[in-house]
């Protein structure tokens, strides 16, 4: 009898997921994924959860396979030559395959005063935390978003909707991949709900205080609250792990998503330097990802060459609050193209995406569920002592 290949998934976001499910289609593959949260975070739904229109998660009973085990903890250390993750509530957990797939948070700020007095989004704990601080500013107090794309606009409108003065200070530009006629279509929307857009030179921030935004060109915005959503950081594991990282620590792999230290080692989601040309962070590369470092692991299994990967965009969609969005197309190649959908019809797609996400990834997990006679109970979280 064939002995079953230990795949361990760090990371249970939508690469992780996705990753896990694919492989867990085999009879001969046991995964294990390792993940610091008990449920599915829905990333794309943050500023809902900010905004008050959605909780943001998803019971891993629903999109999990139930024959994948399930560890609640994070990983301290990667251990490549002995093939093993330590985590950090102690213990150990073998692999003979590791997908990387830990994400990405927020970046950390460089402007002074933001790391004290701005609310970061970028992950579940954050969103959370940020939400009774909105909830305690009075309705007229003042609120700025720092951040031109898709984070810093989603929750400038969604917090707009709920009557709130806002401010977005874009730097540069409004939404820096739009093509302009999508930005312009977004500019007026924002501008139907009351949001203050600040873009263009000098409307970068210099400063944060407890109660203020100070610009470049020496503006001062009162701010009761500062959300700050300027960018996404990677965790540090790889570099700490003595893996090779590019220049923001992302694991950097060859076209395959393999490690280029380590061939056991595969990688996927915004965590992944393919090539040393990473893609844009989303859950739409996320998912190609996920899938590809699966059939990557699967092929090393085989003893055959992995097939290069390839990823295909659609665009980028943006909601406007609860009623308004646009789905800003884009050519294969993730080029934004001039062709966009606005308005309602935009919020609907919008929504149907965020619904057809999570929905793609249970249909997945029944794929991948218990086959007959196998007996195999759905996924339950666990720690490792």
């Amino acid at each position: 009898m064939n002995k079953n290949t230990d795949v361990v998934v760090i990371g249970g976001g939508y690469a992780g997921v996705t990753a896990a499910n694919r492989l867990a289609r085999r009879d001969d593959v046991s995964v294990t994924l390792i993940n610091p949260r008990p449920d599915f975070v829905e990333r794309i739904r943050l500023h809902q959860l900010v905004g008050g229109s959605h909780d943001a998660v998803v019971d891993y009973g629903k999109v999990l396979a139930g024959s994948i085990r399930l560890v609640v903890d994070s990983v301290a250390a990667i251990d490549a030559a002995g093939r093993g993750v330590a985590l950090t509530c102690g213990g150990t957990v073998g692999y003979d395959y590791l997908i990387y797939a830990v994400g990405s948070g927020s970046a950390e700020p460089d402007v002074p005063g933001a790391a004290e007095f701005a609310h970061p989004i970028a992950t579940l704990e954050e969103a959370r935390q940020l939400r009774p601080v909105v909830d305690a500013a009075p309705a007229a107090a003042p609120v700025t978003v720092v951040g031109s794309g898709p984070t810093g606009i989603e929750t400038a409108a969604e917090l707009a909707e709920e009557g709130r003065a806002v401010t977005l200070v874009c730097g540069q530009v409004l939404g820096p991949y739009l093509h302009p006629r999508g930005r312009r279509s977004v500019a007026r929307t924002l501008a139907g709900l009351g949001v203050t857009v600040l873009e263009g030179p000098g409307a970068r921030v210099a400063a944060v205080t407890r109660d203020a935004v100070r610009l470049d060109d020496g503006r001062e915005l009162p701010s009761r609250v500062t959300v700050w959503a300027t960018g996404f950081g990677v965790p540090d594991l790889a570099a700490r792990s003595g893996l090779s990282t590019d220049a923001v620590g992302r694991l950097r792999t060859d076209e395959t998503l393999t490690s280029v230290d380590d061939a056991r080692i595969v990688a996927a989601g915004d965590a992944a330097a393919p090539a040393d040309a990473p893609f844009r962070m989303s859950c739409q590369a996320a998912g190609q990802l996920g899938s590809r470092a699966a059939r990557t692991v699967l092929s090393r299994i085989a003893g055959e060459q992995p097939a290069p990967l390839t990823l295909r965009f659609a665009g980028q969609c943006i909601s406007l609050g609860r009623r308004t969005g646009i789905f800003q197309f884009a050519y294969l190649d993730d080029r934004a193209n001039p062709f966009y959908l606005g308005g309602r019809p935009g919020a609907k797609l919008k929504e149907f995406v965020c619904k057809f996400t999570v929905k793609q990834l249970a249909n997945e997990a029944r794929k991948s569920g218990p086959r007959p006679g196998r007996g195999k109970a759905p996924a339950t979280a666990e720690r490792v002592a």
